[in-house]
């Protein structure tokens, strides 16, 4: 869901809190060890015995560590610009923009994947059928249909939707009036 600029963004602004120049620019150093090593996974000189690459997917690996690497240059850049003794996140306005951007695109996927569980929760309870009638049973539907102004088919739905079910097991219809909406 993240791209590798995102997730680096959010993993530095949580662990650079705090963190004097010296650090930061050691976690530069360590991003830029990192960034080769997984470029080298790639390539083929880290390979294990089995000729598998020792992480799932190499190319997202590298591709986050150079995000990183990239973010932590940029951080290590800003402290000292801002002239400040630790690293303050609060006080990066590019970060604190990034950071908002994320929690409201996180939040409208969220809002989103609710709207379609909720969708997903409802067809389950829908149903959709095909009905066969006999002929004069399906002339009488279609002259109530007509009568109302409604298709066959919602007359029929609106039909199901008053049926009352007996515990005898009879299901009779009260009266009731067809809206054509």
């Amino acid at each position: 869901m993240w791209c590798a600029d995102d997730v680096a963004r959010d993993v530095v602004r949580r662990q650079g809190a705090s963190l004097s120049a010296a650090e930061v620019s050691g976690k530069v150093s360590e991003a830029a060890v990192r960034e080769r090593e997984t470029v080298r996974a790639l390539t083929g000189w880290a390979r294990q015995s089995s000729g598998e690459l020792p992480y799932e997917d190499p190319q997202r690996l590298a591709e986050v560590w150079k995000a990183r690497h990239a973010e932590w240059r940029r951080v290590r850049d800003w402290v000292a610009a801002a002239g400040t003794a630790t690293y303050a996140p609060e006080q990066n306005s590019v970060g604190s923009a990034w950071a908002r951007e994320r929690v409201e695109r996180r939040a409208a996927v969220l809002a989103g994947h609710a709207a379609w569980m909720e969708q997903r929760r409802e067809a389950r309870d829908e149903l959709g059928a095909e009905v066969w009638l006999d002929a004069s049973t399906g002339r009488w539907l279609r002259a109530v249909a007509e009568g109302t102004g409604l298709a066959a088919e919602q007359a029929l739905a609106q039909l199901a939707q008053h049926v009352v079910l007996r515990p005898d097991g009879t299901f009779p219809v009260p009266l009731f009036t067809p809206v054509n909406s």
